[in-house]
């Protein structure tokens, strides 16, 4: 089968997924050990009977829905890709706004950072690359998330990122100039629920009581007692949350409170500054 063939898999997929050929092309780069760019430099190259049968294989999976991600056991994010589970969220694109609004937040050389509820470990990883002098201390309830981010940040060498087990602010101690979070928003009730990707993705990452808006009410009172004296709060919410994020802060104390939208241009990261 030559790669042009192999690609004309994805259309069958086109039922399912709006990324067909895009997923067929990520499926097919990870067999082949190869960049993108190698697929349309060679489209009539045969590939191996073993690859071949390996993505027909990985069409089949995706067919039922399952993340590409989950698929390949990974996942760019920012400038690397990190190694995935169906424990942890698979980090979005649109999260990548709240990296960025924490870069142009936080000015200190050295300053102390907190990432609650990390997963994957990509916004702690996306931030301590870029600001080698920041201590990011990462942590998440899940032991085996806990296990996977630590494991992302061992692949890139990042000795200023350390990750930690436990709920929320358990784990931590004194004052961050920075606290991040990406918690679960939606609600338990949203039918989007029952739909492509999230299937597959833990509920407890996902969903939180009171219209999903407990966990961020639970992060945004306790950061309260870790933030120092213009510390930022930085939270990503749902599209539909903004208000209600703003409202919330605003009346816990915060100031200087925005909402800041996604690449979609949805409202979905609001920062607080805390006045101490």
């Amino acid at each position: 089968m030559q790669i042009k063939q192999a690609l004309a898999l994805h259309e069958p997929l086109s039922l399912i997924s709006d990324s067909a050929l895009l997923d067929v092309e990520l499926m097919l780069c990870h067999l082949l050990d190869k960049p993108r760019s190698y697929l349309f430099t060679w489209p009539e190259k045969e590939i191996s009977e073993s690859d071949e049968e390996a993505l027909r294989r990985f069409v089949q999976r995706r067919m039922s829905g399952e993340p590409v991600a989950h698929i390949l056991g990974s996942r760019g994010f920012w400038d690397f890709d990190l190694e995935v589970s169906s424990k942890t969220l698979i980090p979005r694109p649109d999260t990548e706004v709240l990296v960025e609004k924490a870069l142009e937040l936080c000015e200190i050389k050295n300053a102390k950072v907190a990432d609650l509820g990390t997963g994957t470990g990509a916004i702690a990883l996306a931030l301590a690359w870029e600001r080698p002098h920041w201590h990011v201390v990462a942590s998440d309830f899940l032991q085996e998330a806990a296990a996977l981010a630590e494991r992302n940040r061992k692949k890139l060498k990042l000795d200023n990122v350390e990750i930690r087990a436990g709920s929320w602010f358990d784990p931590h101690a004194g004052k961050y100039d920075l606290i991040v979070s990406n918690p679960p928003y939606i609600d338990p009730t949203d039918p989007h629920l029952l739909e492509g990707d999230v299937r597959f993705e833990p509920l407890s990452a996902l969903t939180a009581d009171n219209q999903g808006m407990a966990d961020i009410e639970t992060i945004s009172i306790g950061a309260r007692d870790y933030l120092s004296v213009g510390g930022v709060l930085i939270l990503e919410h749902g599209f539909d949350q903004g208000a209600s994020c703003r409202s919330l802060l605003a009346s816990l104390g915060y100031e200087a409170i925005e909402t800041a939208c996604d690449y979609g241009n949805n409202e979905r990261v609001t920062h607080a500054c805390w006045p101490g």
